[in-house]
């Protein structure tokens, strides 16, 4: 049986976004080659036809997930508040409930770093994080305190997705939000 011309480009493309669903959502560890592709009704050695290596995938799927978010950046960009705006959507319950398609680093990161396989995308990711919230800082600390609202809005978002309780991570998002709008209003 003969496929579409088109075929292989969209079994990739489906690979790609089911594997920046679940990174994002279970992280890079816990998605297996093999449930990845069950799950899109693909075999297992499909896969290397579209990718080199799972390394080569987690990459892709990195820059895809980025991609998917260029659009919610766009819009956070153009409001008259960008960074409270920004803090705002990261912290809120919605972003703390879908984590297949929000922000991958909350997910990622740790899990890459404690497996000595940090990624040049993090770094482009982190470092455009930290030149949107500096760009809308005012005085002459804004790299560092870029650096301390990135890393408060990380670990806020990840520690209200790791609690059982629901009432301590809604304090955990509502008070980090709270005391970064109140850092960053002026």
């Amino acid at each position: 049986m003969r496929y579409p011309e088109d075929h292989k480009a969209k079994t990739y493309q489906r690979i790609l976004d089911e594997a920046a669903l679940r990174f994002r959502r279970d992280g890079v560890l816990a998605t297996g080659l093999q449930p990845l592709m069950k799950a899109l009704g693909l075999t297992h050695g499909g896969f290397y036809a579209h990718f080199k290596s799972k390394d080569d995938l987690v990459e892709k799927a990195l820059q895809q997930s980025i991609d998917q978010l260029q659009g919610s950046i766009a819009e956070i960009e153009s409001s008259p508040r960008p960074l409270q705006a920004f803090i705002g959507r990261y912290l809120s319950d919605a972003h703390r409930a879908a984590p297949g398609a929000g922000c991958p680093l909350p997910t990622i990161s740790a899990e890459l770093g404690q497996h000595g396989q940090p990624s040049p995308i993090t770094d482009k990711v982190v470092r455009e994080r930290l030149e949107l919230i500096a760009s809308n800082l005012r005085g002459d600390n804004a790299e560092a305190e870029s650096a301390l609202v990135l890393s408060a809005l990380i670990g806020a978002l990840v520690l209200s997705r790791s609690v059982a309780d629901e009432e301590l991570a809604k304090r955990l998002l509502a008070d980090t939000r709270q005391q970064l709008m109140e850092m960053t209003a002026s």
